[in-house]
């Protein structure tokens, strides 16, 4: 949300808001370790931004939407040439490829974990982290470049 207008309507207080929010509803839910933590509140706030960039007005009227970048960075920046619908698409195929890659993706892009900490919560290697993140990354740049209609 960093790169957000100030007057956006979808602040990062208010996406930890509903996330907690949402959390809360949560009944009889055996929290395993900080790691299921964390990718309870990835899925979370994925759906949050997912379902408020669905129901945006310029997306129900068909007119362009502005397509994720994806960088060399450590981190993908949140800001608003992120179309969340796409990447939640993009998302739900990566998942079939490779599980864990998605998980990192969203370990680091929706909660904002280092390479570090995505390998404590994953029980991985920093190193197999760094990979998994360059190749979802580079999948995802190919994937989302398509545009809606050539995503197959």
């Amino acid at each position: 949300m960093a790169g957000e207008n100030p007057g956006h309507t979808l602040q990062a207080t208010s996406l930890l808001n509903e996330t907690y929010l949402r959390l809360a509803r949560l009944e009889k839910i055996d929290w395993q370790n900080r790691g299921h933590f964390f990718a309870i509140c990835a899925r979370l706030m994925r759906r949050i931004l997912t379902d408020y960039a669905r129901s945006r007005p310029h997306v129900k009227s068909g007119k362009k939407v502005q397509y994720i970048t994806l960088d060399e960075a450590e981190f993908l920046p949140l800001g608003s040439s992120v179309d969340f619908s796409a990447l939640d698409d993009a998302l739900n195929d990566l998942v079939a490829i490779d599980e864990r890659q998605s998980q990192v993706v969203q370990l680091r892009f929706f909660v904002g974990l280092s390479v570090k900490e995505t390998a404590d919560v994953l029980k991985v290697s920093e190193r197999t982290v760094k990979q998994d993140w360059m190749f979802a990354k580079l999948w995802l740049l190919r994937k989302l470049s398509r545009g809606p209609r050539n995503r197959a």
